[in-house]
C-alpha cells in the first residue's frame, strides 16, 4: 500500500529514542523527510547513522527541549522558515510515578508546561501552514492510562488526559480544511520508559525487574508487549493520505490490556 508520504515533511518530536525513534524511522523509509527533534541529538544522529542510506538521507536532526519554551519557538521559527511542516508527531517523556495523593503543585506545574501546554504552543505554530495547504496530520502520542487509569502514574494519567481534550477540540476545528487530528494509546510497548517502570514495580514490591515484566505481560491478553515497530506502523498510517477520514479519534495500540470497550 502506498501511504502517499513521499515529498511529505515530518516533525517527530522525542525522536532520540524509543516510540519517537521507531516513528521517524519508519515515516522516512516511506518517503517522508523528517525532523527528528529531540533533547539528545548525539542519540539521535547514532541510530540515524544505522539505516539504510536512503532512509539516512532523509533523517534530519534538530534540538529541542519541550520544557524550554525558547526552545519551542526556535525550532517553530526555523520550520516555518523553511516552508512549515505536514505531519507533526507530539510525543513527550512521560513524568515520574507519584499517586495523586503525593504529587505537590509544582510537580503538575513543571510537568504540564512540558507535556501539554508547550506541545499546545508549537502545534499553534505550525498549524497554519498545514490549513493553508489544505492538508495535515497532527498526531499525538498519550498512554492507555486515559482510559484505564495507571496505579501511581497520576502525573501522567491526569496531563495526558488533558492533552486528549485539547486534541478532540481541536480536531472538529481543522476538519474541513484537510488538517485531522488523532492520538495514539501505546499500552505496554517495549521500550526504555517500559525497563524503568518495571524496575520501579520490582523496586516498590521488592522482586526483580524480570519478575515485575513477567507480571504485567500476564495482565496483557495477547501475552507479551509490543516491539516499537508495531506502534509506529499504526502512527505511519494515520499520518497517510489513506487515513484522510479518521480524525478526533483515539487508536489503542496495547495488545488488548485496556478493559473497556
Amino acid at each position: 500500500m502506498d501511504l502517499g508520504l513521499h515529498n511529505k515533511r515530518a516533525l517527530v518530536l522525542g525522536a532520540s529514542r524509543g516510540l519517537g525513534a521507531a516513528i521517524a524511522r519508519t515515516l522516512a523509509s516511506e518517503g517522508a523527510s523528517v525532523i527528528a527533534a529531540a533533547r539528545n541529538v548525539a542519540a539521535t544522529d547514532a541510530w540515524v547513522a544505522e539505516c539504510p542510506e536512503d532512509v539516512r538521507a532523509r533523517v534530519f536532526a534538530a534540538s529541542l527541549d519541550l520544557a524550554d519554551l525558547s526552545s519551542v519557538d526556535s525550532l517553530v521559527g526555523v520550520l516555518k522558515d523553511a516552508g512549515g511542516v505536514d505531519i507533526l508527531i507530539g510525543n513527550s517523556g512521560g513524568p515520574p510515578p507519584a499517586e495523586a495523593r503525593e504529587a505537590g503543585r509544582d510537580d503538575w506545574l513543571k510537568h504540564f508546561e512540558a507535556m501539554a501546554a508547550n506541545l499546545f504552543h508549537l502545534t499553534q505554530g505550525l498549524l497554519p501552514g498545514m490549513v493553508e495547504r489544505g492538508f495535515g496530520r497532527i498526531i499525538t502520542i498519550a498512554s492507555s492510562g486515559v482510559e484505564q487509569p495507571i496505579p501511581r502514574l497520576a502525573l501522567s494519567n491526569g496531563i495526558r488526559s488533558a492533552v486528549i481534550g485539547w486534541s478532540k477540540t481541536l480536531s472538529a476545528e481543522v476538519a474541513a480544511q484537510g488538517v485531522t487530528v488523532n492520538v495514539v494509546l501505546p499500552g505496554r510497548i517495549h521500550t526504555e520508559r517500559v525497563d524503568q517502570l518495571d524496575k520501579a514495580a520490582a523496586d516498590r514490591t521488592g522482586t526483580t525487574p524480570e519478575e515485575a515484566a513477567k507480571a504485567s505481560r500476564a495482565t496483557i491478553p495477547a501475552g507479551r508487549y509490543g516491539t516499537a515497530q508495531e506502534f509506529a506502523d499504526v502512527v505511519a498510517f494515520l499520518a497517510s493520505e489513506r487515513a484522510s477520514y479518521v480524525t478526533g479519534a483515539k487508536i489503542r495500540i496495547d495488545g488488548g490490556a485496556t478493559r473497556g470497550i
